[in-house]
């Protein structure tokens, strides 16, 4: 896959699978934008990485939850490279408990940043992307958004709606030339995972039929491809990075 001459933005680019897409990408030539909140010593790293290796990763700090801040971020991108051609919104968080415990801020927390900052770059990138009549949007969302999963039922919601988003936003656009993917990884090895205890992760290794934890360039794999000029018509689909977790 070539991506020279594109422009590629990623939110939570920092760590986990955001920063193997941003990787993925610029490996492959493309000018890759990566956004971060709070990963501050991630993103230094990450860019550092990408110079010893002659990739061009630039990083900009701001909150996908805020849309103002979402529109400073494409503005200065925008003034320094003049399109966009690539959006992944991967940015995320959790705030895990049994609904019966969950507090409100834990709920709308989740939601904020997860689905409200997945529309919020969708809503500036698209006038974009349509004046081009042509871009590649792909929102990364869970398997666990397709089959709940207890003591998540903020995170499932909220990745429930990115399929949601991304389904009817892909048939709003179609006709500009606009492909809108989602990518839903399974148990993948990251930092989010990492804090799970070792009884769980048998558990969840036990159920997953190819019988390994994936790798966070395994889901990026599979984002560069919708990413890329290979991918000419699939649009509106959720693609499982799961190792046959969910079987739908």
């Amino acid at each position: 896959m070539n991506f020279d001459g594109k422009v590629a933005f990623v939110t939570g680019g920092a760590v986990g699978i955001g920063a193997a897409i941003a990787r993925e990408l610029a490996q492959n030539g493309a000018k890759v934008i990566i956004n971060y909140n709070k990963s501050v010593d991630q993103a230094a790293s990450l860019l550092q990485e990408a110079q010893e290796k002659n990739c061009q990763i630039e990083a900009i700090q701001g909150n996908v939850s805020s849309l103002s801040e979402v529109k400073a971020m494409i503005d200065h991108i925008i003034a320094s490279y003049g399109r966009i051609d690539i959006a992944v919104n991967n940015a995320g968080i959790t705030a895990d408990n049994l609904l019966v415990r969950m507090n409100e801020d834990d709920f709308d927390r989740v939601i904020q940043v997860n689905l409200k900052g997945t529309w919020n770059v969708c809503r500036q990138v698209i006038p974009l992307m349509m004046k081009e009549r042509q871009g590649k949007i792909i929102n990364i969302s869970s398997v666990v958004g397709i089959a709940g999963n207890p003591g998540q039922s903020n995170y499932c919601a909220a990745k429930a709606g990115i399929i949601g988003l991304t389904k009817s936003l892909a048939k709003e656009v179609a006709k500009r030339g606009i492909l809108v993917n989602a990518v839903a990884p399974g148990f993948i090895e990251t930092n989010m995972t990492a804090t799970l205890k070792e009884e769980l992760k048998q558990a969840i290794l036990d159920s997953i039929p190819l019988g390994k934890i994936g790798q966070p360039e395994e889901v990026a794999k599979a984002v560069a491809f919708l990413a890329s000029d290979w991918n000419t018509y699939i649009t509106g689909q959720v693609i499982q990075v799961d190792g046959g977790l969910v079987m739908a």
